[in-house]
């Protein structure tokens, strides 16, 4: 993350309802000009989060700072610079497009003869331009989504928090969300999103992870990889009559952590190291000594987030069991 001061900053933040409901010890900063995602299952407190964020909850306990501010006691000036755009279509069924948008700018006391051009400019954005005269009610799911997107940028925020904004809508309606957000983080805007799809993890400039209310990882997408994987991973396809002498030419390797051979799948081996890019072109100089083997395929291995989310889960749960029984033998030692 950049030296710039943070436009969010949580202190050991809680909000209970109880019976393990809500959210808790949440400590994380979000630096402006960036994306960050807050990613987890349904019921993991991420709107929780974003109500909290935006001043909708009150925490029980820790320290909220957005562009400086206790959530709950925003001023004028800083409520202008961030939008919400909730998960649930909450616009007027019975207004079109235009007037939904139009009647938004009027909220945020938008010169009329001013707006026009604007609101235009909002619409294109969205593609929904050639659909402004439509009745909202009569949008399909993803307009009504790319709708409350424009009606959420209508006072140019400099701050947006967006949750599920893909929920429920099709995989490339969901690309092209993430083209919109891409291109407001490059005009200088700052995004809060939040998502189940564990895949939108590579959209992000930064993630946060979360389940049952709290925040198991912060780090980049390539840095969470590293995480689950214990460093870089690199696939190597051999003839599989070759398979044994490659992988201990492999582990021989000062650099190479692990060799591990995929299941099911003869001759391909998995290379744990912690620098792919530097290892990979000495590992090949090292298969072809003599006697040769021949490498049909040699390449970082990127196995998708859904991959990477459950390796996650799965690291947690065990420290989690292991933390239980360490306390238990304690216990019963006493």
């Amino acid at each position: 993350m950049s030296n710039l001061e943070p436009l969010i900053t949580v202190r050991d933040v809680t909000r209970s309802f109880g019976d393990d409901a809500g959210v808790f010890d949440l400590n994380f900063t979000v630096e402006p000009g960036l994306i960050f995602g807050l990613v987890g299952p349904s019921g993991s407190g991420k709107t929780t989060t974003v109500r909290l964020l935006t001043g909708l909850h009150r925490p029980d306990s820790g320290e909220l700072r957005v562009f400086g501010q206790e959530p709950r006691a925003f001023t004028t000036a800083v409520r202008d610079q961030l939008a919400y755009m909730p998960q649930h279509f909450v616009l007027y069924p019975s207004l079109s497009v235009w007037e939904n948008l139009n009647f938004m700018a009027s909220i945020y006391g938008q010169p009329y003869t001013g707006r026009r051009r604007h609101l235009h400019d909002l619409l294109d954005f969205v593609d929904l331009g050639k659909a402004r005269q439509r009745l909202a009610r009569d949008l399909s799911g993803g307009m009504q989504r790319r709708l409350m997107l424009a009606c959420a940028l209508v006072n140019d925020p400099l701050l947006l928090f967006a949750d599920e904004p893909t929920a429920g809508i099709d995989p490339v309606l969901r690309g092209r969300f993430w083209e919109h957000f891409r291109a407001l983080r490059d005009a200088g805007r700052t995004l809060f999103v939040t998502t189940q799809y564990i895949g939108e993890v590579a959209y992000c400039d930064y993630v946060a992870v979360m389940r049952e209310g709290r925040l198991l990882h912060l780090d980049t997408p390539t840095g969470l990889r590293r995480r689950a994987l214990g460093g870089d991973v690199l696939r190597f396809q051999v003839e599989p009559a070759l398979e044994s002498v490659a992988l201990r030419r492999l582990v021989s390797h000062d650099l190479v952590k692990e060799v591990r051979r995929a299941r099911g799948q003869p001759g391909l081996l998995h290379v744990y190291t912690s620098e792919a890019g530097a290892v990979l072109p000495q590992l090949i100089t090292l298969l072809g000594e003599e006697p040769a083997v021949p490498v049909l395929v040699a390449e970082e291995y990127l196995p998708p987030f859904d991959e990477i989310f459950v390796m996650l889960m799965e690291q947690s749960e065990a420290r989690d069991g292991a933390a239980a029984a360490a306390l238990l033998e304690e216990e019963v030692a006493r």
